[in-house]
């Protein structure tokens, strides 16, 4: 196992508007390639966009998906993976032969695709259908695993893929700037985007307060140091329908620390190299062949019924 090069993206999408959102991962993907990655990550439904779906009906959800592996989206990745000799990850909600729908991220290259991933915690539009399995793949001789935004707030997944043998785990999101009922939380106000060149500050404040990257790292680091694991964590940057995200797409070591972060206010990708040492010279590594699964067994596994809360959701006027 060689050390591997990745790139992580963020970028302003626009609203079910797949020939633009295409042309902005071709344009990064040539740039990250030229600068030596062979790996590309965006974020959630970045093909797509997002925070709009929430008032999509089954119809037009429908309209907007499309088939995996035939649809044209998935088509335009492979040519984007071939001319420039890289993998690419992406997302988009996918439909399939019976009309059922999925958030899906996939992994493409120049032979096509490589792996799909559908959301296990679907929320933002009733229509989706949860997925029901964990994905682990191998890219350049690296095992992989893709969880998306809300799976990776559930510890239990993170784990899971990492003891089917992840070593870098995708974590592609939508994510922050958005009310809950954690202190410090909210949306941050459109208007500091749009003067952004004139008062950077103000919006990076912002940004990098509790309503965004402070949040992050409540948690994000815990998840590559617990499980050993390189995390690839991809979010998009301005506005997302009504909703202002702040990026900060990030690439973490199994001592969960970041090697690599976006911090321009705008459209902008990083690169990181991926080292295997680390894999084993972490704490995680240890700790995970400590574990004691025979005390534990039953009570992880036992009955429950998943229940789904998002506070920022309420109210919304869902078709």
């Amino acid at each position: 196992m060689n050390n591997l090069k990745i790139a992580t993206v963020q970028f302003e999408n626009k609203s079910g508007d797949k020939a633009y959102n295409l042309s902005v991962i071709e344009n990064l993907t040539q740039k990250a390639a030229q600068s030596g990655a062979k790996v590309i990550a965006f974020h959630e439904c970045s093909i797509t966009g997002y925070t709009f779906a929430r008032n999509l009906s089954k119809a037009q959800m429908l309209d907007l998906a499309e088939f995996i592996p035939d649809g044209p989206s998935i088509e335009k990745l492979k040519e984007i993976a071939e001319k420039y000799d890289v993998a690419v990850l992406a997302g988009l909600f996918e439909k399939d032969a019976d009309e059922h729908l999925y958030k899906a991220y996939v992994c493409v290259d120049k032979n096509g695709l490589v792996a799909k991933y559908r959301k296990l915690h679907p929320f933002i539009n009733p229509c989706l259908t949860p997925g029901d399995q964990y994905c682990v793949f191998e890219l350049y001789g690296w095992k992989c695993g893709i969880l998306i935004c809300y799976d990776n707030n559930v510890i239990e997944n993170v784990r899971a893929t990492a003891l089917l043998g992840a070593q870098i785990i995708f974590m592609p999101h939508v994510t922050m700037c958005t009310p809950s009922t954690r202190p410090g939380a909210g949306f941050v106000d459109a208007q500091l985007w749009e003067n952004r060149e004139a008062d950077p500050t103000s919006l990076r404040l912002e940004f990098d307060g509790m309503k965004g990257r402070d949040w992050l790292m409540k948690w994000l680091p815990a998840r590559a140091y617990d499980n050993a694991v390189y995390a690839v964590f991809s979010n998009p940057i301005g506005m997302d329908d009504d909703q202002l995200k702040n990026g900060c797409s990030m690439i973490l070591d199994p001592f969960g620390d970041v090697i690599a972060e976006c911090r321009t206010l705008g459209d902008d990708f990083v690169t990181a190299t991926l080292t295997p040492e680390k894999l084993t010279q972490a704490g995680g590594f240890r700790y995970i062949k400590a574990r004691r699964p025979d005390l534990y067994r039953d009570i992880i596994g036992q009955s429950h019924r998943s229940e789904q809360k998002v506070v920022w959701l309420e109210g919304d006027n869902i078709k």
